[in-house]
């Protein structure tokens, strides 16, 4: 592990809790290791940016950013229109701030932010969370320092010099949970939870609903549901499992993601990065349904990973029906052995110190520019003995 020092470290991105959640994770490793380092996040003005950071304690400012990947000719006019007051913006809080370093974690955010670190003289690094990488971290991949890759195969796509094998960051709450033994010969009803990313699924909750409330509720023996449905879902979703008499706890958004997974025994769940990062840390067997619209299908590609491994069952959207996930949710209520198996499986394909590595990874980037810049300045001084004068 790389010697701390206190930094000030500016991180980027947002706007899903795909690309904010390991940013969190970063940030807290680092806060750890060195609790007078200062962290600024620069992101989007999106509620999910706002609240969860407010939550975690960590200072935020935001610019105006807008995607361009997959977006109308207005819209896409719109965005790039934007770009300069976004660049200008993004190089005046850095300059406030006087970041050491600049990691960006994904996200349309990132791309302004970064060029306006890298242009001020900044060390840059990004961290990819899928297995294809988004455009904004794959066309930063040219000018920044460094590139943190989270799983196999995403380092085709970036200078193989600059690949550094990380995973992807977990918070560490939830890392808490992965080292905490609970083991009890009580028995326990089981839990199947649900969750469709930030925004929810609405085929997701379609499956899963039409799967549990359309059976004799007995076939599962003893059986309880958490879903997370997104907003537009949940009232309905609620209703359902009502009326067909099962145990089922529902919201829009859990906020805590501890509580439910500590409760979860198996999944139904989209594939984003960092939910599967989380299960793979906790050990938690899932059936997968990767979102059919992702950018360059990255959600198949991460699905297939942790499938291969053991950990998971994995299904594409449009193959999926009403019986089917009734048989494997019947199955893995079941089979307490094939259960214990994928968990087993799944953990295997974890990496729980990410974080650390990634904050490794920043730190050796300033101790690089601090001989730098020491270099510089001894050799301008005395050109012809560099080596007898000390060095910053």
């Amino acid at each position: 592990m790389t010697p701390t020092k206190p930094i000030r470290m500016l991180i980027t991105g947002g706007g899903t809790g795909g690309h904010l959640f390991p940013a969190v994770a970063a940030a807290q490793a680092l806060t750890r290791r060195e609790p007078e380092s200062e962290v600024l996040f620069i992101g989007t003005r999106r509620k999910i940016d706002t609240t969860s950071l407010e939550k975690y304690g960590f200072a935020s400012s935001s610019i105006y950013s807008y995607g361009l990947k997959g977006k109308t000719i207005p819209a896409l006019l719109k965005a790039l229109a934007v770009l300069p007051i976004s660049f200008f913006q993004a190089l005046s809080h850095i300059r406030r701030f006087k970041p050491d370093v600049a990691l960006g974690v994904g996200g349309y955010v990132t791309g302004p932010v970064m060029l306006a670190a890298r242009i001020a003289g900044v060390p840059t690094i990004v961290h990819e969370q899928n297995s294809v990488p988004g455009m904004a971290n794959r066309k930063l991949g040219a000018i920044v320092e460094k590139v943190c890759i989270s799983l196999p195969g995403s380092e085709r796509f970036f200078p193989s010099e600059k690949v550094v094998f990380t995973g992807n960051p977990v918070r560490q709450d939830i890392l808490a949970l992965a080292g905490e033994n609970k083991d009890t010969d009580e028995p326990k009803p089981f839990t199947l939870l649900v969750l469709g990313g930030s925004q929810g699924a609405q085929a997701l909750n379609k499956l899963v609903t039409g799967a549990i409330c359309s059976a004799n509720n007995k076939a599962f023996g003893q059986f309880r549901v958490i879903h997370q449905t997104g907003a537009r879902d949940c009232d309905w979703v609620q209703k359902s499992y009502e009326q067909a008499g099962v145990d089922a706890q529902v919201s829009a958004f859990f906020e805590d993601m501890k509580a439910v997974y500590e409760q979860a025994d198996f999944l139904v769940s989209r594939s984003g990065a960092t939910t599967l990062t989380e299960l793979a840390v906790l050990g938690k067997p899932a059936l997968l349904v990767p979102y059919p619209h992702a950018a360059d299908d990255h959600q198949q590609k991460n699905a297939e990973h942790y499938a291969q491994g053991g950990g998971a069952f994995v299904c594409r959207e449009s193959e999926l029906t009403v019986e089917s996930v009734r048989d494997t949710l019947k199955e893995m209520a079941g089979d307490v052995a094939k259960l214990a198996e994928m968990g087993k499986a799944m953990k295997r394909l974890g990496a729980p110190e990410a974080a650390d590595k990634i904050v490794d990874v920043c730190l050796a980037s300033v101790a690089d520019a601090d001989r730098t810049r020491g270099k510089g300045i001894t050799e301008k001084i005395n050109p012809g003995r560099v080596e007898n004068v000390p060095k910053k």
